[in-house]
């Protein structure tokens, strides 16, 4: 364990079996089309590898990059868009990979900006919900792990660009960014 970690709160095995899962349920679900997988950056990126990799059905991949945190523990509120998508969703299946959902603030952003450019669908997966810290009601397709209040990092995850290349979920030690 990395000494920057006060727990293991996921470890790499229950992520991957979880991913799996989560492939499986998705894959019924988009049989016979070709979903666009949106994937925001950079913290769902880890979880973007693993869960296309694990898919049965053909897909393609894009990318967004918000900033709402910086380099804070806690959501601003206030969400930019740093990278757009590279192609139009209009009349495609999108699925939108996030790493974590907190506040609900980014992504209730992103989800009201993409339907406003007429996709077919639109579904969310979140590897990571914190339902307690819940501000913004957003409907969610597929959850990996329900979370308890406290500052994860790993497995894409960081604090201030550390700690992503962790193979597990730990709870940040507070004196690291108290």
């Amino acid at each position: 364990m990395h000494p920057d970690v006060a727990e293991v709160l996921i470890t790499s095995d229950e992520l991957q079996a979880r991913i799996q899962q989560l492939a499986d349920e998705i894959s019924v679900h988009y049989a016979g089309k070709e979903p666009l997988l949106l994937a925001v950056l950079k913290g769902s990126v880890v979880f973007l590898a693993d869960l296309m990799r694990a898919l049965s059905v053909p897909h393609a991949i894009d990318f967004m990059a918000t900033s709402s945190y910086g380099a804070a523990t806690e959501s601003s509120g206030v969400v930019r868009i740093l990278k757009d998508l590279d192609e139009p969703i209009e009349g495609r299946d999108v699925l939108l990979v996030e790493d974590i959902i907190d506040s609900g603030n980014t992504l209730g952003y992103l989800r009201n900006l993409l339907l406003a450019r007429n996709p077919a669908s639109l579904h969310i997966v979140t590897l990571l919900s914190k339902p307690s810290r819940r501000e913004v009601d957003v409907p969610v397709d597929w959850v990996g792990f329900e979370i308890p209040d406290k500052f994860v990092i790993g497995y894409g995850l960081d604090y201030n660009e550390r700690y992503r290349d962790l193979p597990y979920i730990g709870v940040l030690k507070q004196d690291m960014y108290a």
